[in-house]
C-alpha cells in the first residue's frame, strides 16, 4: 500500500538562499521545476537519491522554523490509500485527482492538523522522469 516516503515540502523565505544550501553544501541536485497556473515560480524539486525535497516559493513568507507544509508517502494505488483513509474514519481532505504534475494525489491530516499527501507517481511525471535519469 504505502512504499515510503516520496517528499516532504517546505515553504522557503529565500529561494536563491534555499538552493545554494541544499545543492551547494549539502549536496542535493536541482531536479527539476514546477510553475503555477500563470507560469511563474511556484515549486522547485531537489533530488537526493531516489528521493525528493519540494521547496515552495513562500508567499509570505515563513517564519524560522515554521516552514513545513506537507509530507508526501508514496502510495502503489492511490484509490486503495483513499478507501482505507474513508473505511478508518480518517480525514479525506481532497478525493484522488491527477495534479499538474501527471501524478495521481489524495490528501488528508493527521490528528494535529499536520498536511499529509499520498502520491501514485504517474509513468509520465517529472519525478519519474528523474529518477530514470
Amino acid at each position: 500500500m504505502i512504499k515510503g516516503i516520496g517528499h516532504t515540502a517546505y515553504n522557503v523565505a529565500d529561494m536563491e538562499k534555499s538552493l545554494e544550501y541544499y545543492c551547494k553544501v549539502l549536496g542535493f541536485t536541482h531536479a527539476f521545476s514546477i510553475p503555477d497556473k500563470d507560469g511563474n515560480p511556484w515549486i522547485e524539486y531537489l533530488q537526493i537519491g531516489g528521493q525528493f525535497v519540494e521547496l515552495f516559493y513562500g508567499n509570505p513568507s515563513p517564519a524560522a522554523g515554521c516552514s513545513y507544509a506537507h509530507l508526501c508517502l508514496e502510495v502503489d494505488d492511490i484509490h486503495e490509500i483513499a478507501d482505507r483513509l474513508v473505511q478508518m474514519g480518517a480525514p479525506l481532505d481532497t478525493p484522488p485527482m491527477q495534479g499538474k504534475d501527471t501524478n495521481w494525489q489524495c490528501w488528508s491530516h493527521d490528528p494535529d492538523g499536520n498536511r499529509i499527501e499520498f502520491m501514485y507517481l504517474s509513468e509520465t511525471s517529472p519525478q519519474s522522469k528523474a529518477l530514470k535519469g
